[in-house]
């Protein structure tokens, strides 16, 4: 089983995003644009799921 954690190689803010693109090998720009998009339409729902997650998920190196 893959652990979900934030990336400290494909990282822009906090990593999240490129753990996640690591995780199902999906191309990081892709989730970015999906994110922003949803947020909008999602009016920052998403967006604090990522602050979130931000906060609690551990970093590639602490695993």
């Amino acid at each position: 089983m893959r652990k979900f954690y934030r990336s400290t190689k494909e990282k822009q803010l906090s990593g999240v995003l490129g753990g996640l693109s690591e995780m199902y090998n999906i191309d990081v720009s892709l989730l970015r644009i999906l994110t922003v998009v949803l947020g909008i339409f999602t009016s920052g729902i998403v967006w604090l799921i990522y602050i979130i997650a931000a906060i609690v998920m551990p970093t590639d190196k602490e695993l």
